[in-house]
């Protein structure tokens, strides 16, 4: 099956879902821009471990115990008379666990330069805290300051938005990308991506005078939900996963996925 929305698709933020997703669309880009930038740079995809804080009632993780209550046999033995307390709700554990995530580095050919890093979001990237956004937030200012190009894409609706100038005041969106060319920092390019369009075509800035690559975003997660059979692991009939879509995106969502035969 299509991707059956113009540009990202909101069921694939599942936290269950998203790595690989993530994993896919990295490595689907990385193979599009690699066969533009030969012979004179590479395209390298660096993997990295983060703890995402996982809900265990909606992931299929399977979670190892560090304590185990074991059956033996126990006749013989006399119970407590004492009546146990029924728990007055039933809640779901928040767990973190280490993720497998990466980004794309392009880098010279002759002398192993850094010229370009492309990050795509994870949920730890924008989870507030010293280990999450903040975190992230270092490591952008240190490519900034290294003179290398950025592009940060933000396909998660939920978390904070990398930082900018309060000068700069996002529109209402529920997807970015932002660009930052080491010539032009601290200039950020900025893409909103409605959920009712497409994503763009972005480009990827290399040396000068050597001209952009273009990544065009849709063609990339066409072909990852095509491959993936991402349709055969998602229930249309439901909402997607948190943060809720503004009113107005959900009477949309609602309707197109009808008229795609996805909904009743």
């Amino acid at each position: 099956m299509e991707l059956p929305f113009p540009g990202m698709d909101p069921y694939l933020e599942q936290p269950g879902l998203w790595p690989d997703v993530h994993t896919r669309l990295i490595t689907t880009s990385c193979d599009a821009i690699q066969a533009q930038i030969a012979p004179g740079y590479v395209a390298r995809i660096t993997p990295y471990i983060a703890l995402e804080q996982i809900d265990i009632a909606t992931s299929r993780r399977a979670i190892v115990p560090d304590v185990g209550v074991y059956e033996r046999d126990l006749a013989g033995v006399s119970p407590l008379a004492t009546a146990i307390t029924a728990p007055s709700l039933t809640g779901t554990a928040l767990v973190q666990i280490p993720t497998r995530y990466a980004r794309i580095e392009i880098r010279t050919v002759h002398d192993d330069t850094l010229v370009t890093a492309i990050e795509l979001l994870s949920p730890v990237n924008k989870r507030p805290g010293a280990d999450g956004a903040d975190a992230y937030e270092q490591k952008r200012q240190e490519l900034f300051q290294s003179g290398v190009h950025l592009l940060e894409i933000d396909l998660l609706r939920g978390g904070r938005r990398p930082q900018l100038a309060p000068s700069t005041v996002l529109p209402t969106a529920p997807y970015f990308v932002f660009l930052s060319r080491a010539e032009r920092w601290p200039e950020i390019a900025i893409w909103s991506c409605p959920l009712q369009g497409s994503l763009p075509t972005v480009p990827v800035p290399l040396r000068h005078p050597d001209p952009d690559v273009p990544l065009p975003l849709t063609q990339v997660l066409q072909q990852v939900y095509r491959n993936a059979r991402y349709d055969l692991q998602i229930d249309y009939r439901a909402a997607p996963p948190p943060p809720e879509l503004a009113p107005e995106a959900a009477v949309w969502l609602d309707a197109h996925l009808r008229e795609q035969g996805l909904r009743a």
